[in-house]
């Protein structure tokens, strides 16, 4: 598959490109009206690439959707993708679910199941195994539809929980998020990529829009 095309299929379908390989169009800061020189689109990559670069968020909003792109990091690298983000936080993280990415072999957090790779951060654990190493492409999928929400990574589902639930709520109680009333409330959003500090690519990233 050609990087950053969409097939016939994906468009009939109803996927549309989040990131043309080309440039940063249809992206800004978050909180913020622009995007910053340390976000640029490198061989077909969207790739956090400087200093300073900050979190970034898509210049649309999204209710349900499903959403699929590649990454890759270097070793010991940490990244995420965030959705129904506001921009009443601070910080993207105070108020939006994340989808871990991360070098587990190499990275602190990789030693914890609710911080690896692919899991819902520091609130659903994600199976050992199934990332692939630094350095190589991983192509992660979010499904969230109402208040489902899943996490696919290489073809394998990781997770699936019901945000508001109990069960939800009982996570959410134990940890740092507890202290954040605004954290996962929304229901529409931003899709947001996170700038951890290390360098990380994308590409393939796209979405189709569910009832």
């Amino acid at each position: 598959m050609t990087p950053n095309v969409l097939t016939s299929r994906e468009i009939a379908d109803g996927w549309r490109l989040l990131f043309d390989g080309r440039s940063t169009a249809g992206w800004r800061g978050y909180r913020k009206p622009s995007i910053s020189a340390g976000w640029q689109a490198i061989d077909g990559s969207l790739v956090r690439a400087g200093d300073n670069a900050g979190d970034i968020v898509t210049s649309d909003r999204y209710r349900n959707f499903e959403l699929a792109l590649d990454w890759k990091v270097l070793e010991g690298g940490n990244s995420g993708i965030f959705y129904h983000a506001t921009e009443r936080g601070d910080y993207i993280w105070q108020v939006a679910p994340e989808m871990q990415i991360l070098d587990d072999a190499r990275h602190a957090d990789g030693k914890s199941p609710l911080t690896s790779a692919g899991a819902n951060y520091a609130l659903h654990p994600a199976p050992r195994g199934i990332v692939h190493p630094a350095g190589e492409w991983n192509s992660a999928r979010l499904l969230v539809n109402g208040d489902h929400v899943e996490h696919w990574l290489n073809g394998t589902k990781l997770l699936e929980f019901e945000r508001g639930s109990a069960d939800w709520k009982a996570r959410v109680a134990k940890s740092k998020f507890s202290a954040m009333p605004l954290y996962g409330t929304a229901s529409e959003g931003h899709i947001g990529l996170q700038d951890h500090g290390d360098r990380v690519e994308f590409r393939n990233i796209r979405i189709r829009v569910l009832p």
